[in-house]
């Protein structure tokens, strides 16, 4: 299973009460307070991993809680600090307050730490309230509560290129084609049911680009039907689209229709998503009908298009090359 959108309830430590205590030793008839303080408690930390792909792990446990810090003791022993917890996350993970509804923490890059819990303060022992008018305090001070608070993780994944398509369409198809990821490809829709990331390694053994099959859209995506939202959001964070289209129009579709209808579901999903650099790959060229649909779709769409075909493998290593000029020329 893969888990995009994840609720958790974390505490961080409570800290460690103050000691009340007295020097009681051989020859000193007059013994001060010696109690110390009380430990601080453990923070929750959020660590981004890019080894963790998703947020399986905190749907089987979705609750955590820092140690508690130690009491003081005698001799004006300080109480230990409790064991703070670090929560890896994969690279994407948005972190809202449930009770506020409020974006408390973002992890983008491999290895940013956010400290979003602290633990409470330790006490205070007796050692602190002696004074010229009281030589023997009775006093000492609880450890302080840690913060807590109940979170919704969720996750968007990051990717060089997004695939964006209709169910059937071959998104899955060319990202086993074209990169070392291996998603399930039926003839039937809706085989993939969350998003796969894949790398197309290029002959230099260094480039890479990574790749995100995000499973298939329908009419009405944006309204949040089906499983709209939690589809498009992947999209959010990739700076190239690939639109890819059943250019052959099996099951009766349309190709030139299927292009308008995801322009328009990203549109009203998020027009910022518009202004993505975006090209078309046109799929099943190895149909009779996809020559015609092409023509047609070209004639009325000034678009870049790569013609391909997953099942016979043609124009892959062309639309690897676009994919690099596009995602790299602009950052030299």
């Amino acid at each position: 299973m893969f888990f995009d959108e994840i609720t958790v309830q974390l505490t961080a430590g409570k800290g460690g009460d103050g000691c009340m205590s007295f020097r009681r030793e051989k020859y000193i008839p007059e013994g001060g307070p010696n109690g110390g303080d009380g430990g601080r408690g453990g923070n929750i930390t959020l660590v981004c991993d890019h080894n963790v792909g998703d947020l399986t792990k905190y749907h089987f446990k979705n609750h955590y809680k820092a140690k508690n810090g130690e009491p003081g003791r005698g001799s004006e022993q300080y109480g230990h600090y409790g064991d703070s917890i670090e929560l890896p996350l994969p690279a994407g993970t948005i972190v809202y307050d449930v009770k506020t509804g409020r974006q408390v923490a973002e992890l983008l890059e491999e290895g940013q730490k956010v400290e979003l819990l602290r633990g409470g303060k330790g006490g205070l022992g007796n050692i602190h309230f002696k004074s010229s008018v009281n030589q023997t305090p009775r006093k000492s001070t609880p450890g302080e509560l840690g913060e807590e608070g109940e979170f919704r993780l969720e996750l968007k994944t990051m990717a060089d290129v997004g695939l964006v398509g209709f169910p059937n369409a071959g998104k899955s198809s060319l990202l086993n084609a074209i990169t070392d990821a291996h998603p399930k490809t039926a003839a039937y829709p809706f085989t993939t049911l969350f998003p796969n990331v894949g790398v197309i390694h290029f002959p230099d053994y260094y480039s890479r680009l990574y790749i995100a099959d995000i499973p298939g859209l329908i009419v009405g995506a944006s309204e949040n039907r089906g499983l709209g939202h939690r589809f498009l959001r992947h999209i959010e964070r990739c700076p190239i689209l690939i639109f890819i289209l059943d250019m052959a129009g099996e099951d009766g579709r349309d190709p030139l229709k299927d292009y308008e209808n995801l322009l328009n579901e990203l549109n009203l999903y998020d027009p910022a998503l518009l202004e993505k650099p975006h090209i078309v790959a046109a799929n099943k060229m190895d149909e009779e009908a996809a020559v015609e649909n092409l023509k047609r779709f070209k004639k009325k769409h000034k678009i870049l298009v790569q013609p391909i075909s997953c099942l016979a493998e043609e124009g892959l290593e062309d639309l690897k090359n676009t994919l690099w000029k596009m995602v790299k020329e602009p950052l030299q």
